[in-house]
């Protein structure tokens, strides 16, 4: 989701950490700049990894490991993700960011299937309802933020936790549960996601509600930035919900787009470039 690294980016503030707050020496300035110019995700990584080992104690080390998170998750490489997001949420239990991507990678990883399923669920479902109480008091993570750029981390922060939410529920075939977060995380992003607007849509249609799947798919016009890959995918919704309102007007009988946890979840859910960290 697109909006997890505008999360992921108010709390990797190495760039503006070392402004902010002053290292401890001139050699742990020197390894901040050497994660902040890494040229490419492994170079961040390895300069991370290289930080935390010469400089354990530092301040920096919750954030420093929440954006080794979100490079491995730009890299596609989930369970490395998993590792560092477990990490950085050691080091700060109220890490909500953390917590959204533990909650989102374990909601988005299971399967029907899978012998674990609802151990993970379960995981992933205290991860995303712990993400909701902790934005409630979280503060800035840096003063140079200003308190509408914070508001806005927090909106998308809650929208998030819903989109853990509806996948849990989507997985567990749930689908007016999943219905209601989706909705949820829609309505309150600070800027909508119209991947979350098809995996409403795929949702509705689960539960055999047409012009409620339409309704959802028609939002994402007003949306900019749109890629191929959701759009694809919102036209297969649209092309399923139009079927189903064929069958109940007498047609024949309609399959979505697709069922939960495989093509519609997978489509929708782009690996963006990660963003820069908010500027005041």
């Amino acid at each position: 989701m697109r909006s997890i690294y505008r999360i992921v980016a108010a709390a990797a503030l190495a760039a503006s950490l070392v402004i902010a707050q002053q290292p401890k020496s001139k050699g742990e300035y020197d390894a901040l700049m050497a994660v902040q110019n890494a040229p490419d995700p492994d170079a961040r990584i390895a300069a991370i990894e290289s930080l935390l080992q010469k400089y354990a104690d530092t301040q920096f080390k919750p954030q420093l490991l929440l954006m080794a998170a979100a490079t491995a998750q730009q890299k596609n490489d989930y369970e490395k993700m998993m590792v560092y997001a477990e990490r950085s949420l050691d080091a700060d239990p109220k890490s909500f960011q953390a917590m959204l991507m533990l909650a989102n990678g374990l909601a988005s990883k299971t399967r029907e299937f899978d012998l674990d399923r609802e151990e993970k669920l379960g995981r992933a479902d205290k991860y995303a309802h712990s993400a909701l109480d902790a934005l409630k008091t979280a503060a800035k993570p840096n003063q140079q933020m200003t308190d509408d750029q914070w508001a806005l981390v927090k909106k998308d922060g809650e929208s998030e936790a819903h989109i853990a939410l509806g996948q849990i529920a989507m997985v567990r075939k749930k689908y007016d549960v999943a219905a209601q977060e989706y909705k949820a995380a829609l309505d309150g992003a600070a800027t909508p996601d119209p991947a979350v607007a098809v995996r409403l849509a795929n949702a509705y249609n689960m539960l055999k509600q047409p012009d409620a799947a339409i309704a959802a798919l028609d939002r994402i016009k007003t949306m900019t930035d749109v890629q191929a890959v959701v759009q694809n995918a919102a036209n297969a919704e649209r092309n399923a919900a139009i079927k189903l309102k064929g069958a109940a007007g007498g047609g024949s009988a309609a399959t979505p787009a697709a069922t939960p946890g495989t093509t519609a979840t997978q489509a929708t859910t782009p690996t963006p470039a990660p963003a820069a960290a908010p500027k005041p």
